[in-house]
């Protein structure tokens, strides 16, 4: 004879305290194999209310796999590009990078972020394309949790917009990413800018004050480059390059604003950064070549530093 119906309910909701997702769904699988196969009754009953609670287990999985998707990370930095459908993304990030990436003329050409690994002035930096986001993406259309959960684990954002395009697409961008509660580090990068004319570049720049703007095309070197100065700047690292026995290394190290000569002591060991007395410094914040600072002297972008022990 089967337990008092009742009392096999609450021993069913002990057995699922806790449990989420896949581990739920295996829980209440066993559940329903233990039950006796009544047509009618309490326990009818009871097979319909852990049934039903598969299903929506089921559902609510799913739910919480398409609202997160992870990015690794990598570099020193992570910057997200932003924009609506359709905005150049695509053919942006396969100019600076070389990863292929498919493009079209079409929206929604790309369905998932697509990081790569970019050189900007001689540091590693990730750029993550996200997704075209439409309006309503805060409120999950068009996967936009998710996607917007992207952005919750960049360090800055690049907003893509067409040269020829009006402004509502990106005003409609702006406001799911505020919606969200992600207020980051911004630029506007006005993408297809051959399609244009230099007006529509500085019609833009008065349209978004609060955002640095630079123009870029596909097919312009010069662009490419101009936007790759402004991504670095949009880090908020600063390059310092080390110096051992008077070699200088040829790549720098990436440090934030505002770091000493401490913190980039630390940047070659841990231990280093507790023992250093300070240094010898070339460049924008030294008074002259080879100046010797203190450990808390404050690094510029381009220095060159020799630590001293």
């Amino acid at each position: 004879m089967p337990m008092p119906h009742r009392t096999q309910m609450q021993l069913i909701k002990r057995r699922l305290v806790g449990k989420q997702g896949s581990e739920r769904i295996r829980e209440l699988r066993a559940i329903l194999s233990e039950l006796p196969d009544y047509r009618n009754g309490p326990y009818a009953d009871i097979r319909k209310w852990v049934m039903d609670e598969i299903e929506s287990s089921r559902v609510r999985d799913r739910a919480v796999h398409r609202d997160s998707i992870a990015v690794r990370r990598e570099g020193e930095a992570q910057i997200a590009l932003v924009g609506p459908p359709n905005a150049g993304k695509s053919s942006l990030l396969q100019s600076l990078s070389g990863v292929q990436v498919r493009t079209g003329d079409y929206a929604f050409t790309t369905l998932r972020p697509v990081p790569a690994l970019v050189d900007l002035l001689g540091v590693p930096v990730q750029l993550v394309e996200v997704p075209g986001l439409i309006e309503g993406a805060s409120e999950g259309r068009g996967d936009g949790r998710a996607l917007l959960g992207v952005l919750r684990g960049a360090d800055a954002i690049a907003y893509c917009h067409p040269v020829t395009e009006p402004l509502s697409a990106l005003e409609a961008v702006r406001r799911e990413v505020a919606t969200a509660g992600i207020a980051l580090p911004a630029m506007l990068v006005v993408t297809k800018v051959d399609d244009g004319v230099p007006s529509d570049l500085e019609r833009l720049r008065a349209a978004v004050p609060d955002l640095p703007v630079v123009g870029v095309s596909i097919l312009d070197d010069e662009s490419l480059d101009r936007f790759r100065v402004a991504l670095w700047r949009l880090t908020g690292l600063i390059r310092v390059y080390l110096q051992h026995d008077g070699e200088r290394d040829e790549r720098p190290v990436a440090l934030r604003a505002g770091s000493t000569v401490a913190d980039a002591a630390r940047k070659i060991h841990n231990d280093l950064g507790l023992i250093c007395r300070g240094g010898r410094v070339w460049g924008p914040s030294a008074r002259f070549d080879g100046q010797k600072v203190g450990r808390d002297h404050v690094l510029a972008d381009g220095d060159a530093v020799e630590v001293i022990r």
